[in-house]
C-alpha cells in the first residue's frame, strides 16, 4: 500500500462572494523510497497541494491518507511530527541557532530531547556533509549549506515522507545539482518517499516519476 495517497482532493477559497477553486479532484500516491517531481506553471495549484500533503492545509473535500491513516483536523499536528519532513524554499532557519541547533530544535518539537536529540542531529548533519560547519550560524553559511541544514532538519528523526518546495530555487546550477544528488542518495538509502514541487528541469534527473498539475488537476 502507498505510504501517502489522496482521493478526490479538492481545495477552494472564498474571495468575497466568489469561490475560487484551486484543486480539482486529485488522486495521487507515492511509495516508500520513491521520488516524485511535481511540476506545473505558477498558479497551477502545486504549492497548495504540497501544503495539503504536508498537513499544513486541509482539503475542502476528499481524503489524504498517510501511513494507512486518514488525516483529520485533530490528527494534523501529530502526523506532521511523526510522519513528515518539510524542506522550505526560503530555508526558514533560526538565525540565532547554529546549524546543529536548528536540527536539534526540530527534534525537540518532535519530542526527542537532550542527548538523544544531539546524537540524531549529529548523524544527519554529517549525512549532508556539514560536520565541519555544524557550529556555524546561518549568516556564516552559503546558500547551498543553508539548504543542506534545511534538508538535515527534514531528515532528522524517522519521518518516512519528505516534502520539498522548490529546494533548488535559491541555489546556483552546480550547487543545485549537488543538493539534488544528495536528496536522491538519502531518500534511497533511508527508504523515504520524496515529493518535490519544482520548476527546475534538473529535478527530473533524480525523479522516479514526473507528475504534472495544471489548473488544479493532474494531467
Amino acid at each position: 500500500m502507498s505510504i501517502l495517497h489522496t482521493r478526490r482532493v479538492e481545495k477552494s477559497f472564498q474571495e468575497g462572494r466568489e469561490t475560487i477553486s484551486v484543486l480539482r479532484g486529485i488522486d495521487f500516491n507515492v511509495e516508500r523510497g520513491e521520488i516524485v517531481s511535481l511540476e506545473g506553471p505558477s498558479g497551477s495549484g502545486k504549492t497548495t497541494f504540497l501544503s495539503i500533503l504536508g498537513c499544513i492545509l486541509t482539503p475542502t473535500s476528499g481524503e489524504v491518507v498517510i501511513e494507512g491513516n486518514a488525516v483529520s483536523e485533530k490528527s494534523l499536528a501529530d502526523i506532521r511530527k511523526r510522519s513528515l519532513g518539510f524542506v522550505f524554499q526560503q530555508f526558514n532557519l533560526f538565525p540565532s541557532l547554529t546549524a546543529i541547533e536548528n536540527v536539534e530544535y526540530a527534534l525537540n518539537v518532535k519530542g526527542l530531547r537532550n542527548k538523544d536529540a544531539r546524537i540524531e542531529a549529529q548523524r544527519v548533519i554529517e549525512a549532508v556533509g556539514l560536520g565541519d560547519r555544524q557550529n556555524f550560524l546561518p549568516r556564516d553559511l552559503s546558500g547551498g549549506q543553508k539548504q543542506r541544514v534545511a534538508i538535515a532538519r527534514a531528515l532528522a528523526g524517522t519521518a518516512p515522507i519528505l516534502l520539498a518546495d522548490e529546494p533548488t530555487a535559491n541555489l546556483d546550477s552546480q550547487v543545485g545539482t549537488q543538493v539534488l544528488e544528495m536528496f536522491r542518495a538519502l531518500a534511497k538509502q533511508e527508504n523515504r518517499a520524496l515529493v518535490i514541487v519544482t520548476h527546475d528541469p534538473k529535478v527530473r534527473t533524480i525523479a522516479d516519476r514526473v507528475v504534472k498539475i495544471q489548473d488544479g488537476a493532474l494531467v
